[in-house]
Protein backbone atom coordinates (compact mmCIF):
# COMPACT_ATOMS: atom_id res chain seq x y z
CA UNK A 1 0.00 0.00 0.00
CA UNK A 2 1.58 3.27 -1.15
CA UNK A 3 1.00 6.27 1.08
CA UNK A 4 1.96 9.86 0.34
CA UNK A 5 3.13 12.52 2.78
CA UNK A 6 3.34 16.12 1.59
CA UNK A 7 5.09 19.08 3.15
CA UNK A 8 6.21 22.58 2.30
CA UNK A 9 3.06 24.62 1.84
CA UNK A 10 2.52 27.96 3.49
CA UNK A 11 1.85 31.65 3.09
CA UNK A 12 4.08 33.72 0.83
CA UNK A 13 3.92 37.12 -0.82
CA UNK A 14 3.55 37.47 -4.56
CA UNK A 15 6.91 37.01 -6.25
CA UNK A 16 8.12 34.67 -3.55
CA UNK A 17 9.04 31.00 -3.65
CA UNK A 18 8.03 27.77 -2.00
CA UNK A 19 9.17 24.18 -2.32
CA UNK A 20 6.78 21.28 -1.91
CA UNK A 21 7.90 17.75 -1.12
CA UNK A 22 6.05 14.46 -1.29
CA UNK A 23 7.42 11.18 0.01
CA UNK A 24 5.86 7.94 -1.18
CA UNK A 25 6.11 5.02 1.22
CA UNK A 26 5.55 1.50 0.00
CA UNK A 27 6.48 -0.30 -3.17
CA UNK A 28 5.76 1.21 -6.55
CA UNK A 29 6.10 -0.30 -9.99
CA UNK A 30 9.29 0.67 -11.75
CA UNK A 31 7.40 2.81 -14.28
CA UNK A 32 5.35 5.41 -12.50
CA UNK A 33 4.31 9.03 -12.68
CA UNK A 34 4.66 11.41 -9.74
CA UNK A 35 3.11 14.82 -9.88
CA UNK A 36 1.21 17.68 -8.37
CA UNK A 37 -2.34 18.86 -8.79
CA UNK A 38 -3.95 21.89 -7.26
CA UNK A 39 -7.45 22.96 -6.42
CA UNK A 40 -8.05 26.68 -6.22
CA UNK A 41 -11.14 28.16 -4.59
CA UNK A 42 -14.18 27.68 -6.82
CA UNK A 43 -12.26 25.67 -9.41
CA UNK A 44 -11.78 22.04 -10.29
CA UNK A 45 -8.63 20.20 -9.41
CA UNK A 46 -6.06 20.65 -12.17
CA UNK A 47 -2.74 19.10 -13.08
CA UNK A 48 0.16 21.42 -12.34
CA UNK A 49 3.13 19.22 -13.29
CA UNK A 50 4.19 15.63 -13.42
CA UNK A 51 7.33 13.64 -14.01
CA UNK A 52 7.63 10.03 -15.09
CA UNK A 53 10.18 7.58 -13.80
CA UNK A 54 11.81 8.01 -17.21
CA UNK A 55 12.26 11.73 -16.43
CA UNK A 56 9.69 12.99 -18.90
CA UNK A 57 7.97 16.12 -17.59
CA UNK A 58 4.76 18.01 -18.19
CA UNK A 59 3.82 21.49 -16.99
CA UNK A 60 0.56 23.33 -17.15
CA UNK A 61 0.88 26.43 -19.31
CA UNK A 62 0.09 28.65 -16.34
CA UNK A 63 3.20 27.52 -14.45
CA UNK A 64 5.64 26.85 -17.28
CA UNK A 65 8.90 28.69 -16.65
CA UNK A 66 8.09 29.39 -12.99
CA UNK A 67 7.70 25.92 -11.47
CA UNK A 68 10.15 23.04 -11.64
CA UNK A 69 9.33 19.45 -10.82
CA UNK A 70 12.02 16.99 -9.84
CA UNK A 71 12.25 13.63 -8.17
CA UNK A 72 14.67 11.54 -6.19
CA UNK A 73 13.87 7.94 -7.08
CA UNK A 74 16.13 6.55 -4.37
CA UNK A 75 13.98 8.36 -1.81
CA UNK A 76 10.64 7.93 -3.64
CA UNK A 77 10.25 11.69 -3.35
CA UNK A 78 8.91 14.29 -5.75
CA UNK A 79 9.50 18.02 -5.37
CA UNK A 80 7.85 21.09 -6.79
CA UNK A 81 9.95 24.24 -6.76
CA UNK A 82 7.63 27.21 -7.19
CA UNK A 83 9.10 30.60 -8.04
CA UNK A 84 7.61 33.96 -8.98
CA UNK A 85 4.42 32.95 -7.23
CA UNK A 86 1.21 34.76 -8.10
CA UNK A 87 -2.03 35.12 -6.13
CA UNK A 88 -3.71 32.85 -8.68
CA UNK A 89 -1.36 30.05 -7.61
CA UNK A 90 -3.24 29.92 -4.31
CA UNK A 91 -4.87 26.59 -3.59
CA UNK A 92 -4.50 23.18 -2.06
CA UNK A 93 -1.71 21.25 -3.72
CA UNK A 94 -2.06 17.48 -3.89
CA UNK A 95 0.67 14.98 -4.55
CA UNK A 96 -0.34 12.26 -7.01
CA UNK A 97 1.36 8.99 -7.83
CA UNK A 98 0.26 6.64 -10.59
CA UNK A 99 1.45 3.20 -11.54
CA UNK A 100 -1.21 0.47 -11.71
CA UNK A 101 -3.27 2.54 -9.28
CA UNK A 102 -3.69 6.21 -8.47
CA UNK A 103 -2.85 7.59 -5.04
CA UNK A 104 -3.38 11.01 -3.57
CA UNK A 105 -1.80 12.87 -0.72
CA UNK A 106 -3.84 14.74 1.85
CA UNK A 107 -3.01 18.12 0.33
CA UNK A 108 -1.01 21.10 1.48
CA UNK A 109 -2.24 24.69 1.42
CA UNK A 110 -0.37 27.30 -0.59
CA UNK A 111 -1.50 30.88 -0.15
CA UNK A 112 0.02 33.72 -2.17
CA UNK A 113 -0.83 37.20 -0.98
CA UNK A 114 -0.83 40.21 -3.28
Amino acid sequence: QVQLAESGGGLVQAGGSLRLSCVASGKMFSFNVMGWYRQSPGKQRELVAHMTSADSTYYAASVEGRFTISRDNAKNTVYLEMNSLKPEDTGVYYCNVRDIATRWGQGTQVTVSS
